[in-house]
Formats: C-alpha cells, sequence, structure tokens
C-alpha cells in the first residue's frame, strides 16, 4: 500500500474556500467510490492542512488526482498558500481504527 502525506498552509482568508474545495473531492469520491483508496484530510488551528492518502496499488499512481474535484482544489492552490505544499512519502507505525481497521 502507498501512502502519501501532504502538508501545507493556507492564507488565513482562503483557508474556508480551500476547505470546501476539498469537500467537494470527498463528495465525488464518495460518488465514484474508487477501490482500494482511503484519504483523510485534516486542518489545523492555523490553517495548515494535512492530506494522507493511502491507495493499494505499489507500482501505480493514486486515482484521486484524476477526479474533476480535484483538480479544481489543485487549481490556484499555490496561491492559497502561506506555506507550498509539502509531499512526503510516509511509513505506517501503527494506527486505532483511523482506517477502518479493528
Amino acid at each position: 500500500m502507498k501512502r502519501i502525506v501532504v502538508r501545507y498552509k493556507t492564507k488565513p482568508e482562503a483557508a474556508a474556500a480551500n476547505a470546501e474545495l476539498i469537500a467537494q473531492v470527498f463528495a465525488e469520491l464518495k460518488q465514484k467510490a474508487p477501490a482500494g483508496v482511503r484519504y483523510l484530510v485534516l486542518r489545523l488551528q492555523d490553517d495548515t492542512f494535512l492530506h494522507v492518502s493511502l491507495w493499494e496499488s505499489e507500482d501505480g499512481p493514486s486515482p484521486i488526482p484524476e477526479l474533476a474535484a480535484f483538480r479544481a482544489f489543485e487549481s490556484g492552490l499555490k496561491e492559497r498558500c502561506l506555506e507550498p505544499p509539502q509531499p512526503s512519502n510516509a511509513t505506517l507505525i501503527g494506527s486505532y481504527r483511523v482506517f477502518g481497521e479493528a
């Protein structure tokens, strides 16, 4: 399973619009239900956003960037940010009921 974490900080006046664009991504994910995809976005108190994306393909790309809502979210993202997106591969150390495990 591939895991990517992306961190960035938005301008305070852009944080609500950024969150709405992310909500549209989740709506499209719910509608299309791509297999093997798990996605979580957190908004911190200082308008830092953390995206955690997991997908089952070790050698293929995530299907999330192919979503129309995600492309709309990415459009203008740099202009909404104080700190640019910083993607990083991630290794799972442990999880307790975060990703649906019993």
